[in-house]
């Protein structure tokens, strides 16, 4: 069996890389593999042209194509072959306020997409019931993101009077400016992982806050800032899965994270919830783990166990089942 993988220009993000570089690495153990990038990075009507053409150039009617997610559209140039098309999120419709563009987004990246996919992934139940509320289809199947097996459990005596609290990402949805305010009084170093920008940066010194900044990680380094950290910090408001939840379990570190779908979902339980919109909520939170070691211990102990349900090889035979179904 063969899987033609396509996935966004790299310099759109690499976060769905990562994820499906793993999962590749498995499959490609038992199956035969390869993968495409898109030469175009945009998506006005000229990238999605070029990608499309790229797509059709690559068509292989022996083999299975798996959209890894984002390209949604090149899914026209895939009719005839069989396809699979992975969904992390409905972001590019929820966050659109002009209707004409949300329209156009549920046209050509939800609706033709999942109408020419013989099946669509969605990497959380939350996904797809986003998808059923738009759109009613029997193609849906969920498959969770697999964690990386170069994270591991790595103890660490947890420091009181100073963490060390890691907070992934700063775009718009990971929360950073209320989590700013709700550390302000509270000793700790926060490593801020992405771009800060200057609204970010006023706020961290409104509020005194000690913090370092580091952005463009490799995976080792990434896997390096888990390790040690203290606290792993995701009070995000928008997610489709939430990785650094699932990574935070597996290296053995408390994990903030909020109470909204999927993150209770990919958690199971096994994290601080806080409401993501209200700072005391996030700041009683910081409290509890620094000065709770039994709450803070049986998180722990219960996120490392959760984090199983996400091993590499249980992903990567979920998605081969799905291709075997194709052939």
């Amino acid at each position: 069996m063969k899987i033609n993988y396509f996935f966004r220009h790299p310099k759109v993000g690499h976060s769905i890389h990562r994820v499906f570089r793993t999962l590749i690495e498995e499959i490609d153990k038992s199956e035969e593999t390869c993968f495409f990038e898109m030469p175009n990075k945009g998506s006005m009507p000229l990238d999605v042209l070029k990608n499309n053409l790229f797509t059709f150039k690559k068509r292989d009617p022996a083999a299975i194509h798996h959209i890894t997610g984002h390209i949604h559209d090149v899914l026209i140039s895939l009719i005839g072959v069989k396809t699979v098309l992975t969904v992390h999120d409905l972001v590019f419709i929820d966050n659109v306020k002009n209707p004409l563009k949300r329209f156009y987004k549920w046209l050509f990246w939800l609706y033709i997409p999942i109408k020419i996919a013989d099946r669509v992934v969605c990497i959380s139940n939350e996904t797809k019931q986003n998808i059923l509320s738009k759109l009613k289809t029997d193609k849906l199947q969920v498959i969770y993101n697999a964690v990386d097996p170069i994270f591991h459990f790595d103890k660490r005596e947890f420091n009181k009077k100073k963490p060390v609290i890691l907070h992934i990402g700063t775009g718009w949805n990971k929360n950073l400016d209320r989590t700013i305010e709700a550390l302000d009084g509270i000793p700790c170093h926060l490593r801020i992982v992405g771009r800060i920008r200057e609204s970010q940066s006023t706020l961290l010194n409104k509020f005194k806050i000690e913090y370092s900044n580091v952005s463009n990680l490799s995976d080792d380094e990434i896997k390096n800032e888990y390790i040690n950290c203290d606290i792993v910090n995701f009070p995000s408001i928008y997610e489709g899965f939430g990785m650094p939840v699932i990574e935070g379990q597996q290296t053995g570190r408390i994990v903030v994270t909020s109470k909204i779908e999927p993150l209770l979902e990919v958690a199971q339980g096994a994290a601080a919830f806080v409401d993501p919109n209200n700072v005391l909520s996030i700041n009683k939170t910081y409290l509890k783990i620094i000065n709770d070691d039994a709450f803070r211990e049986k998180i722990i102990s219960e996120g490392y166990i959760n984090a199983q349900r996400f091993s590499v090889k249980s992903i990567s035979n979920q998605y081969i089942k799905l291709y075997q179904k194709l052939k």
